[in-house]
């Protein structure tokens, strides 16, 4: 079974930059039928897709979230890492992690000084 897992602080200030880690288990995150993925759900509002990395190291980002956004592989640990700069209270959410069809449970970020 696949598991996924997210890590990271739940506290941010703003201007900072987040960094959440994803860790894989139960499949490989160089497995080619896998795309894996970064979303968010701020309070109240509904699902938001950040970004998409494909088994080919392919990556796809919100193009309106692009230039504040990285995504990155570790395939020697088998994790899923996410950067996102600049941040603002705008970027309060849950922050999912998911596998094709996998979601992981989520971790709250919030972000105030």
């Amino acid at each position: 079974q696949v598991q996924l897992q997210e890590s990271g602080p739940g506290l941010v200030n703003p201007s900072q930059t987040l960094s959440l880690t994803c860790t894989i288990s139960g499949a490989s995150i160089k497995a080619d039928n896998y795309h894996w993925k970064w979303i968010r759900r701020p309070p109240g509002k509904g699902l938001e897709w950040l970004a998409t990395i494909t088994s080919s190291d392919t990556i796809y980002y919100n193009p309106s979230l692009k230039s504040r956004t990285s995504v990155s592989r570790d395939t020697a640990k088998n994790q899923l890492t996410l950067q996102l700069s600049s941040v603002t209270p705008e970027d309060t959410a849950v922050y999912y992690c998911m596998g094709n069809h996998y979601w992981g449970q989520g971790t709250q970020v919030t972000v105030s000084s």
